[in-house]
């Protein structure tokens, strides 16, 4: 996204990350991270199953989020193929119960180990929430289930005129479980989150604008564009303000005013420190 110099290219990790990548088959989990500087682009990368997610491709995702270099600003999260995510892998429906390998689903019937598993699962999404990165959905095409919660549980959403988002779980017999409950209630409200989750339908791309789902549409051709150009304004900002502005904004909701004029001295006194230090 960034512009590179001419004897530099995207690596799939830097040395910084090695150690928590140790042993994790990105490529094995339908997994591509590229290192430019300091973007990160992150590809769900199973364009056969249109990117459906496995366990692999959780654990991947929190590997990823451990191993960023410090100096990655933004991190772009994109799919190849025809679409964004078709969401869990039916596949893996075929196990009754943790498999060997802990490729199976848990049968909940031992509820610690069960809620230790989804948590797991979880981590792949909560780093996206960091406050010293900030991360984009470039989504087109099919964002469902799980999917749909990986756009949410980034900052902002570029989505292409052709997405279809959907929180397909209610209607698996499931609920949605991978931290996509919270934002789709902060977004849209409560009363029109149950009626996306509980009737499962597709909202394409101007409903999805209009609810607050995505920030910007655009072609799907123009999508790497718009994206591109976004990510070249977020660099634009000074780091360190763009970190304190985002934990106030993440905060503000929870927030009482008075809590939140609080928040904002004390994040205001740190960046008057930095700026006369300098």
């Amino acid at each position: 996204m960034a512009d590179a110099s001419a004897d530099r290219r995207p690596e799939s990790v830097t040395a910084e990350g090695e150690a928590d990548l140790a042993g994790v088959d990105l490529a094995g989990a339908g997994l591509r991270l590229d290192v430019d500087g300091a973007v990160a682009t992150v590809t769900l990368n199973r364009p056969e199953r249109r990117n459906a997610l496995t366990f692999a491709t959780w654990r991947g995702l929190a590997a990823i989020g451990r191993s960023l270099p410090s100096d990655v600003r933004v991190v772009v999260l994109r799919g190849e193929g025809p679409s964004f995510s078709a969401g869990i892998d039916l596949a893996l429906f075929s196990n009754a119960g943790l498999s060997g390998d802990g490729e199976g689903f848990a049968d909940g019937s031992d509820a610690e180990a069960t809620d230790r598993f989804i948590a797991e699962l979880q981590e792949g999404y909560t780093w996206l929430r960091r406050a010293d990165i900030v991360t984009i959905a470039a989504v087109h095409g099919h964002a469902i289930g799980g999917g749909f919660q990986l756009a949410l549980a980034c900052d902002i959403r570029v989505v292409a005129d052709d997405v279809k988002f959907c929180m397909k779980e209610p209607a698996l017999g499931l609920v949605p479980d991978l931290t996509g409950t919270k934002p789709l209630v902060e977004i849209v409200g409560v009363p029109r989150a149950l009626e996306l989750c509980l009737t499962a339908r597709t909202v394409q791309a101007e409903e999805a604008a209009r609810l607050g789902l995505a920030e910007t549409v655009v072609p799907r051709e123009g999508l790497d564009a718009a994206v591109s150009d976004l990510v070249t304004a977020l660099l634009a900002v000074n780091p360190g303000a763009a970190a304190a502005t985002k934990r106030l904004l993440w905060q503000a909701p929870e927030n009482t005013l008075e809590q939140q004029c609080a928040a904002e001295r004390h994040e205001q006194i740190g960046r008057l420190r930095e700026l006369f230090a300098r």
